[in-house]
């Protein structure tokens, strides 16, 4: 993988990191006010997607942090993409299952939580690299 390319897929994380961690706020504040029309089951899955949001975007950031003031290594944006896929497809379908009712979606919600493991996984690969 080339330096530009690194370079773009860089960007659009750097930028999705910002959206991601909008919409963690506004759907935190969103589930303390407007959630509680919601069952108990259906709040506590959209707690998890939130918490599992929130926690892996500031995951992503410093994995982009160390890309950008280290070295950009395709282990590393391997992993920040695989970060950006967990949170897509973990969280992602959750709040697609809860909020519009379809099921089928929450199919998709194991590779989700499987690519945030292999994020955090070759977060720790390049770690042991650069023993």
């Amino acid at each position: 993988m080339n330096n530009g390319i690194k370079g773009k897929i860089i960007k659009y994380l750097m930028i999705f990191v910002g959206i991601s961690g909008c919409f963690s706020v506004l759907f935190g504040a969103w589930l303390a006010h407007a959630g509680q029309a919601f069952t108990l089951h259906e709040q506590s899955s959209f707690h998890t997607a939130l918490q599992y949001q929130l926690f892996h975007t500031l995951g992503l950031l410093a994995a982009l942090v160390w890309a950008i003031s280290k070295s950009s290594t395709t282990v590393l944006i391997t992993a920040c993409v695989a970060f950006f896929l967990g949170i897509v497809l973990f969280s992602g379908t959750i709040y697609i299952k809860t909020f519009f009712s379809i099921v089928i979606i929450g199919k998709l919600t194991p590779f989700g939580g499987i690519s945030l493991a292999i994020a955090w996984g070759l977060l720790s690969l390049e770690g042991i690299k650069k023993l």
